[in-house]
C-alpha cells in the first residue's frame, strides 16, 4: 500500500526564495510544454519526450532530471483529461525522485535541486510521518502552501493479509450522525456541524465588512474547519477499525458512490449540510486504515436499508418516521434509523441474497 508522509522543510530566506523560484520555472515550462503537446495533439510520454526536450533544455535553465519530470507531470495531466489544453498554476507542486533529490536521515535534510544548485535543507515531521519514511519509495512532491514548503513523499508500505473472518459490522454513514454500527454506538457528527455553522457565520459577517483588515482575516481562518473536519474523520476511522479488530468482525460500509446526484436537499441549511457531507473521505480512512490493520471492508448496496425493517424485513417508506426515528408499520418495532439501517447493512454481507431481497 502507498501512504503519503508530509513533512515540513525549515529553508533559510535565501533558500526559500531559491525553491520559489524553482517551482515558478517548473510550472512556466510545464505551461510551455503543455501548450506544444496541444497544437501537436501529442500527448503520450515518450512522443512528448522526443518533441520538446531538446529545446526545454536548452531554453528553461533546468536540469536534465528536472525537465523530464515536467513531461511526466504534462503527459499524467493529459491522461485524465484530454479535451481541453491543461494549463498549471505557478505555484503548482513538482515531483522530485532520487536524481535531484537525497535523504539524510541523520541530521534530519534533505539536499535538493534548485535553479540556484543543490541547498541541504532541514526539516520536520510527527512520529508517524517518521516511521512511513523509512518506508520511502520512489517520487516525492514539493508543495507550497501559504508560504510554507512541504515534501509529500511516497512511502510504500506492507500490507498484511485481512484476517479470515465471519462476522460483520455494518456501518451506516450519515449527515447528523457520522456513523453508526450495528453495535448500536453512534458517532456524532453533531461537534463538525457546531463547527461548520460557526466558521460560517464568521465568514458571513467578514465577507459583510469587507475591509482590508477582514479579509486579512478571513485568509486566516481558511482552511481550519476543514482541517478540524478531517481531523475528526480520521479519529472515528480509526476507532471502527480498532473494535473491528479487537472483535475480529469485517467492516461493511455503504457503497455511496454519486450519491451527492441522487440525494436532493430542501433548504438552505439543508443545503449547506448536505455539500459538507464528508462520507467519501471517512469511507477513504476507514479503508486504507483497515488494509493496514489486516481488516476486510466490503461495500453493500445502500438501496431501502433505511426503510427495510430489521426485525421482520418488512420494506416500507412510511417505516421511516423522520430522519432519527424508525418505526415498523407491521410489527411496530421502532429503533434509531441509523441503528437500524447499519443492521441492514450487516446482514447484506453476511446472508448475500439478503443485499438482492433489500434493492427490490
Amino acid at each position: 500500500m502507498k501512504l503519503i508522509a508530509q513533512l515540513k522543510l525549515l529553508p533559510t530566506s535565501d533558500q526559500h526564495a531559491a525553491l520559489l523560484r524553482t517551482v515558478e520555472q517548473a510550472n512556466v515550462v510545464c505551461n510551455a510544454i503543455s501548450q506544444t503537446v496541444w497544437q501537436s495533439q501529442t500527448f503520450k510520454q515518450f512522443d512528448v519526450h522526443t518533441l520538446v526536450y531538446d529545446h526545454i533544455r536548452a531554453t528553461s535553465g533546468l536540469s536534465a532530471q528536472m525537465v523530464v519530470r515536467q513531461i511526466a507531470k504534462v503527459a499524467d495531466a493529459y491522461k485524465i483529461d484530454r479535451t481541453v489544453q491543461r494549463t498549471f498554476a505557478p505555484h503548482g507542486a513538482i515531483s522530485y525522485d532520487d536524481r535531484i533529490l537525497s535523504w539524510n536521515m541523520h541530521a534530519p535534510s534533505v539536499s535538493i535541486w534548485t535553479v540556484n544548485g543543490r541547498q541541504s535543507i532541514p526539516f520536520v515531521c510527527g512520529k508517524r510521518q517518521w516511521e512511513l519514511l523509512q518506508s520511502r519509495r520512489g517520487e516525492t512532491d514539493l508543495a507550497y502552501v501559504n508560504g510554507q514548503f512541504y515534501l509529500l513523499a511516497t512511502c510504500d508500505v506492507e500490507e498484511p493479509t485481512p484476517d479470515d473472518v465471519d462476522r460483520t459490522i455494518g456501518v451506516d454513514l450519515g449527515i447528523v450522525n457520522t456513523s453508526t454500527d450495528s453495535d448500536g454506538e453512534t458517532y456524532s457528527g453533531a461537534q463538525i456541524e457546531r463547527v461548520r455553522q460557526r466558521y460560517q457565520r464568521r465568514r458571513s459577517a467578514l465577507q459583510a465588512v469587507g475591509t482590508k483588515n477582514a479579509k486579512r482575516r478571513l485568509k486566516s481562518i481558511s482552511g481550519k474547519q476543514r482541517r478540524f473536519q478531517t481531523n475528526t474523520n480520521h479519529t472515528i476511522a480509526k476507532r471502527l477499525v480498532a473494535k473491528a479488530k479487537c472483535t475480529k468482525r469485517q467492516i461493511a460500509l455503504e457503497d455511496l458512490t454519486h450519491i451527492r446526484s441522487r440525494v436532493k436537499a430542501s433548504g438552505r441549511q439543508q443545503r449547506a449540510r448536505h455539500s459538507n457531507w464528508s462520507f467519501n473521505q471517512l469511507r477513504q480512512f476507514v479503508t486504507y486504515k483497515a488494509a493496514i490493520a489486516g481488516v476486510r471492508v466490503v461495500l453493500v448496496n445502500p438501496a431501502y436499508t433505511s426503510r427495510t425493517c430489521s426485525a421482520c424485513g418488512h420494506c416500507d417508506k412510511r417505516n421511516r418516521k423522520n430522519q432519527a426515528v424508525f418505526c415498523c408499520v407491521v410489527c411496530q418495532f421502532a429503533t434509531s434509523a441509523d441503528y437500524n439501517a447499519a443492521i441492514n447493512i450487516e446482514r447484506a454481507v453476511v446472508t448475500l441474497p439478503m443485499a438482492s431481497t433489500l434493492r427490490r
